[in-house]
């Protein structure tokens, strides 16, 4: 699954985009360098039951934002990605 896969399954479970999950983050606190992944795992799963996998695709984006590797962009293996820029404001207005 890619990236963004996993970001637009998130969306269908939850109906938040991304960078509303940001937003959220940051309202909490856990914007800030020192917070670490599992605080926000623990934070995901218990108010919107997100597993592991789609937390720490969460995670990467509150920390690093819409930039990925672009080691797997145009590959053809399970994690591809088109872009090395994920789109954050939700499926329906990707262009």
């Amino acid at each position: 699954m890619s990236f963004q896969a996993y970001l637009d399954k998130i969306e269908d479970k939850t109906g938040l985009t991304p960078r509303e999950f940001i937003a959220l983050a940051s309202e909490r606190g856990f914007d800030s360098p020192a917070t670490k992944a599992g605080v926000i795992l623990d934070w995901l799963k218990q108010d919107y039951d997100l597993g592991r996998g789609h937390g720490m695709a969460l995670v990467h984006v509150m920390k690093n934002g819409a930039k990925i590797d672009a080691k797997h962009v145009g590959t053809t293996g399970s994690h591809r990605d088109e872009s090395d820029t994920l789109w954050l404001d939700g499926k329906k207005t990707r262009p």
